[in-house]
């Protein structure tokens, strides 16, 4: 057992990044002897309070609560529309929906929180294998199981094109993916649209460049068509994409937000309402 001193602690009463790592490597390396090693915390040295943690078996709860701390400062200073307020909307959609489906909320909570970190938009490798993903789960030490199906949902979370079919296969899956589609229509799906697109330099309309119904991930993914495209190649498809009941009643409402939207845009475009005059 090892008591972390004052001094590693940092300036919140937490335990410091150093010392979290002495921890990490003490853990590995007697992970071969023992299962479990357990760890005491000082918390406040006033009251010589001590809050034990047990890593390589931590609760849900606070494997939950690492992942958001982690997720929020890896996304804090995002600005394509994928920041940590959108995993945030994504991660209370997900608990709210489950809660109606009676799903597995740990495993739903995780997928959400991580979805993104992979995500081909956001990295260079172009793909979506959950790597970091797997690998923040195996550093909370989250059992291979429940770390598999995480990965999974993570892996076919994301839209791929029109003519690309859903590969998701699990109830917890279709959950997640159901909250961030949800996100991705409506008022906040517009403004993350044009997020997406000033962050990709892409114009936000060209008459010229009619949408494209994309027949796979590929052509999808290599795209560069003006952000109102994207309307027709993606959000205004996902209201009949949604898969469980209460997503779908959601996205009545959001998609007809898009719609009116468009039209709007599309009079101001052609100057119709000035011409009304």
């Amino acid at each position: 057992m090892t008591v972390i001193t004052p001094g590693l602690l940092d300036e919140t009463g937490g335990v410091s990044k150093g010392a979290m790592t002495g921890v990490g490597l003490q853990a590995a390396e007697a992970r071969t002897n023992i299962t479990r090693i357990t760890y005491l915390f000082i918390i406040n040295t006033r009251r010589s309070a001590v809050v034990q943690v047990t890593i390589g078996g931590m609760d849900k709860q606070t494997i939950l609560q690492k992942t958001v701390d982690y997720i929020r400062q890896e996304f804090s200073n995002d600005s394509s529309g994928h920041d940590w307020w959108h995993v945030y909307r994504v991660w209370k959609n997900a608990i709210t929906i489950c809660e109606n489906e009676n799903a597995d909320s740990f495993i739903v909570q995780l997928a959400a929180l991580l979805h993104d970190l992979d995500d081909w938009k956001l990295n260079d490798a172009g793909d979506e294998t959950p790597l970091r993903a797997k690998a923040w789960l195996e550093s909370c030490s989250v059992d291979v199981s429940t770390a598999d199906r995480v990965c999974e949902i993570i892996e076919h979370i994301t839209y791929k094109g029109a003519g690309v079919d859903n590969n998701m296969g699990s109830l917890e899956g279709f959950i997640v993916q159901d909250a961030d589609r949800l996100d991705a229509i409506g008022a906040i799906g517009i403004a993350r649209a044009f997020a997406y697109g000033g962050y990709k330099n892409r114009p936000l309309y060209d008459p010229d460049s009619p949408p494209q119904r994309h027949a796979t991930f590929e052509q999808y993914k290599n795209s560069k068509s003006a952000t109102i495209n994207h309307f027709y190649e993606k959000l205004l498809l996902l209201k009949d994409r949604m898969n469980t009941p209460t997503a779908k009643r959601i996205a009545e409402q959001r998609h007809e937000v898009m719609v009116q939207f468009l039209s709007q845009f599309m009079d101001e475009w052609a100057g119709a309402d000035v011409r009304a005059d």
